[in-house]
């Protein structure tokens, strides 16, 4: 799920996966409000998912896991 949220966002960005990692704040990634606002409606059109954000989950490390344990 990490991988997934990175490769949009590197997508998003017209930019190389490697240039990030999982544990980088949205912040870091060059990511506004805006843009994660669009990063959340990607994953919830390719993974058929809904996908409530709050600050607290502001890693693609973090949104993954919310978003595993909501699968469940």
């Amino acid at each position: 799920m990490e991988q997934k949220i990175i490769e949009i966002i590197a997508e998003y960005q017209d930019r190389n996966v490697s240039e990030y990692n999982a544990d980088q704040t949205f912040v870091e990634m060059g990511l506004d409000s805006l843009d994660l606002a669009e990063l959340i409606l990607q994953l919830e059109d390719s993974m058929g998912i809904t996908v409530d954000i709050s600050p607290k989950y502001n890693t693609p490390a973090k949104l993954a896991k919310l978003i595993e344990a909501s699968q469940k």
